[in-house]
């Protein structure tokens, strides 16, 4: 396992026994070095004494030794640096392109480290690493949460940088694409992303005093104003109410104004959704947003707290849809807010991060440290990875913790990526100091 024997060499977890090369002599272990994660050797400067004398320069990590020749770095000046080849298993003494004989040192990983690697890796408990979450420090816990949580806010940067090379540079069409998607809330957000990307946004600005042309472009590219988009029984209803034709009206004269074509219906999602996350609400109420000019990026930078933002994105559905779920379907009255329970998805999916990402781009640390103190200032997100680290015994509080509970999750767990996780490193270090290794 050469990610195992890596892992042990970084963080210098050897037996007590001394570490001797394949020629005899004793190696001193100074610095492990840079670990390098690119191409190269494994370990930039290392500093390692061997056989009394002190070397300075890379170190290189295999399964066995023959893989030096199989991966070509006896051809590679790139690897004339390594003074030290570290190896499972030696097979076979190993040169570099100048000719040079670098010293090994086969590495062994003790069984009890091995078998609870392979633990980790393999048990059916999630988390593997349960047992010892209780055991470690508050102190050690709340740091390594912090850097999750700034992870993900990263990660979601990416995502946000994408959106705006594909948006070709404009930020405030981004944040519309963003909200869209997180409008989905799960289900459907892949649709809501696509749609997004299929409303013409310098077009509708044409048209930002008039709700119901908004309305009228947002459904339509929808593919919802095709009469196949509505359930049969509904049809009928639909077309005698006259609300879904003036809509198609409205939308085809726009379509041809502006050459708009409508993304195809089936894409949505319905099954097993509540009627308040059926598109048609969710659409409804993004056009309400829109024209409203509150969600605009410049007003969600101005923000200085969570009350402020929550009232940026606060909106409710147009008319005709505070007694309709989908068109023809009639239901009690209901103006259909975006709960607060949503608002806070909103918040920690959508604009919090967006103001992270904008601070980034433009070197404003001061909007990227807001946007930590408002993830701090909401509370922890109750859902099924929360609750599932509670039961291990590691609650949190806010947002910005289940933030981070969600990244360890998916870019850990998921990953099977024990080895760069700090509970990991905890569980395989206190193997070795139960069993009196270290």
């Amino acid at each position: 396992m050469e990610k195992l024997i890596h892992y042990v060499w970084k963080h210098r977890l050897f037996p007590i026994k001394p570490l001797i090369t394949s020629e005899g002599k004793l190696v001193e272990v100074i610095d492990p070095g840079l670990s390098n994660s690119n191409a190269g050797p494994d370990f930039f400067n290392s500093k390692i004494k061997i056989g009394g004398t002190l070397w300075v320069g890379n170190v290189e990590i295999h399964d066995v030794s023959s893989d030096w020749y199989v991966h070509g770095h006896h051809k590679d000046a790139a690897y004339d640096n390594v003074v030290l080849h570290i190896a499972g298993k030696i097979d076979t003494d190993v040169r570099t392109s100048d000719g040079r004989t670098v010293a090994q040192l086969q590495l062994e990983v003790p069984d009890y480290v091995r078998n609870n690697y392979v633990e980790l890796l393999t048990t059916d408990h999630y988390p593997p690493c349960y047992a010892i979450v209780p055991s470690l420090s508050k102190l050690e816990m709340h740091g390594w949460l912090s850097s999750l949580q700034t992870e993900r806010l990263e990660r979601k940067t990416d995502d946000i940088v994408r959106r705006v090379a594909l948006c070709e540079g404009s930020w405030e069409s981004a944040l519309f694409v963003t909200m869209a998607r997180n409008y989905g809330f799960g289900v459907n957000s892949e649709a809501f992303e696509a749609w997004a990307y299929n409303i013409p946004l310098q077009s509708v600005a044409h048209h930002r005093d008039d709700l119901f042309q908004i309305e009228a472009i947002f459904m339509g590219q929808a593919g919802l104003l095709n009469p196949d988009a509505i359930p049969e029984r509904y049809r009928d209803e639909a077309i005698r109410e006259g609300y879904f034709s003036k809509l198609r009206d409205e939308y085809q004269y726009l379509a041809s104004k502006f050459g708009l074509k409508p993304m195809d219906a089936k894409r949505w999602r319905f099954l097993r959704l509540r009627p308040q996350n059926f598109p048609h609400i969710r659409i409804s109420q993004l056009a309400n947003l829109y024209y409203s000019r509150k969600s605009d990026l410049s007003r969600l930078v101005e923000c200085s707290d969570v009350k402020q933002m929550k009232e940026m994105l606060r909106t409710q559905v147009t008319p005709y849809w505070e007694t309709h779920y989908i068109f023809g379907s009639s239901s009690v009255k209901n103006k259909k807010n975006v709960s607060d329970a949503s608002l806070n998805l909103l918040l920690v999916n959508t604009a919090i991060p967006m103001l992270f990402a904008y601070g980034r781009h433009r070197h404003d640390e001061a909007l990227c440290e807001r946007a930590f103190d408002m993830l701090e200032q909401l509370k922890a997100e109750n859902n099924n990875i929360v609750r599932m680290w509670k039961q291990c015994g590691l609650e949190v509080d806010t947002a910005g913790g289940s933030q981070a509970l969600i990244q360890l999750k998916t870019a850990y767990c998921d990953k099977k990526d024990c080895l760069r996780c700090r509970i990991g490193y905890h569980y395989l270090r206190n193997s070795m100091e139960a069993k009196g290794e270290i």
